[in-house]
């Protein structure tokens, strides 16, 4: 397989990358074909899966909107992915002048694309780090440059969370990360669940399936097991819905029916 100029060297190009998967559903070009058989190989069970990457999206969008019309506009986006149109710098940077942006994610490729996208934006950085090492992230010179404590942050956990298992405690370093923020932060997250899936569970599993096969289990919790991720902070209404029905632009019943996978939220520290 021949190895494209954007992907960095050392990095295993025969197995398959969660964060070039999302890639593929999204449309997007810096993706293999190993990743793209996977994303095949998950669509034969739930085909809508494009559908549910848009709407967490979507929602991604309207949540940073959210933020900076309460006057937040520091981000920490954990599990960030590889940069596509309409990322949370844009959407911040546009809404507001003084918004600043740090994204952190642990695949090579996703860090080595969005340093080649932000290069020369000195408001926005990427960090080489994983969620389940909040110390990492929170020590990091990226963090400290641009992003002030003291000050509110919205925490972006967005289709993270279902990738870390029970076993590494994610709970434990949301908590890390919540306590390291001030008064009136925000976390903002999707997580994937057998709730509202428009296919029987049994079909679902069929996907897990895929994810657990490359070596990255998806991980899918209930809503109320998602909601202790919250702890700590006041919801924001709608509270924790269907990524549609979270602050909506259009009618929700509008929307594809893979779109109601899941769930969405937005808290504030109390």
């Amino acid at each position: 397989m021949e190895r494209p100029a954007w992907a960095p060297l050392g990095i295993d190009i025969s197995m398959p990358s969660v964060s070039r998967i999302y890639d593929y559903y999204l449309g997007g070009s810096h993706n293999f074909e190993v990743d793209r058989e996977a994303g095949r190989r998950a669509m034969e069970f739930m085909p809508g899966l494009p559908k549910v990457m848009q709407a967490n999206r979507a929602f991604m969008r309207r949540a940073v909107r959210y933020a900076v019309d309460q006057g937040v506009t520091q981000f920490l986006d954990i599990g960030s992915g590889i940069p596509t149109f309409g990322n949370v710098h844009e959407v911040a940077q546009q809404a507001s002048d003084e918004a600043r942006v740090v994204y952190v994610d642990h695949d090579p490729v996703a860090v080595a694309h969005s340093e080649a996208v932000l290069d020369g934006d000195e408001r926005t950085a990427v960090v080489a780090a994983d969620l389940r090492k909040p110390r990492d992230i929170l020590g990091s010179s990226q963090v400290e440059e641009l992003l002030d404590l003291e000050r509110p942050v919205a925490l972006l956990l967005v289709a993270v969370l279902h990738f870390v298992e029970d076993a590494y405690d994610p709970r434990a370093a949301v908590a890390e990360l919540r306590d390291a923020l001030a008064p009136g932060s925000l976390i903002v997250v999707t997580h994937a669940s057998y709730e509202g899936i428009p296919v029987p569970p049994e079909q679902a599993d069929g996907t897990v399936g895929v994810y657990k096969d490359i070596r990255n289990p998806l991980i899918m919790r209930s809503r109320d097991e998602i909601a202790r991720f919250f702890e700590g902070y006041d919801m924001v209404e709608p509270g924790l819905v269907p990524m549609p029905h979270w602050r909506p632009d259009t009618a929700p019943d509008e929307e594809d029916p893979y779109s109601f996978s899941g769930f969405a939220g937005v808290g504030r520290k109390r």
